[in-house]
């Protein structure tokens, strides 16, 4: 609307394009009105490309032999929030379920989309293009990965992720109690078939959404 004069930066905006162009973020200050940024060159991006702004956001997750993918959602975040990811964690940590404490790259109308998964629609294309099944582990970007540990890490990439991961069957709280999960599901796989695994599963997850009120945040 603005063609990108005189329009006003989020936080997340400003804190993520540092990143995406190299800077580590020391210290956030306001002072009186004003919000100030410490930040220190890390490193240079090799290349500096054009963002888009639009309602569907390509996410980079780790799928199949530890593959890369692009993940299709709607935009909940606001722009180059996904360069803030390891900030965000170091910085408030987790909530119970995996999530962040006190996300700020999170928009209003992102909360409620994601309530409802209405952000989550997109991954049908995920589906059809054979990069995720319908159940299945979490598609997750290679910072949350990194904190898995290895065991977790060597056993998901042997497996495709889905579109309804087993978090919904358990509901677990903590990162211990996530990969606990997901263990015991890709475990089940291995033991007794993807297939009937994921039939099992797939009637867990639907019992908990429809009768325990289950939602994504």
């Amino acid at each position: 609307i603005t063609e990108g004069k005189d329009r006003v930066l989020s936080k997340a905006e400003v804190l993520g394009r540092l990143c995406y162009c190299g800077f580590d973020i020391v210290e956030e200050r306001k002072i009186g009105d004003l919000n100030y940024v410490i930040a220190r060159r890390k490193f240079r991006p090799k290349t500096i490309e054009r963002r888009v702004y639009g309602i569907f956001v390509k996410l980079n997750r780790v799928g199949k032999n530890g593959k890369q993918f692009k993940f299709y959602k709607l935009r909940t975040m606001h722009p180059y929030s996904e360069f803030l990811q390891e900030y965000i964690y170091n910085r408030y940590s987790l909530q119970e379920g995996g999530k962040f404490n006190h996300d700020i790259r999170v928009t209003t109308l992102g909360r409620i989309m994601r309530k409802y998964w209405m952000d989550e629609l997109p991954m049908l294309i995920n589906l059809i293009k054979g990069d995720m099944k319908l159940v299945g582990v979490r598609p997750i970007s290679q910072h949350y990965y990194s904190l898995y540990c290895t065991e977790l890490q060597e056993q998901r990439v042997r497996h495709k992720p889905g579109l309804l991961p087993p978090f919904y069957a358990d509901m677990p709280k903590t990162l211990d109690e996530i990969q606990e999960s997901e263990m015991r599901y890709l475990t089940m796989c291995e033991k007794r078939g993807t297939f009937v695994t994921d039939f099992i599963y797939f009637w867990r997850i639907v019992y908990t959404i429809v009768f325990k009120r289950a939602h994504s945040s």
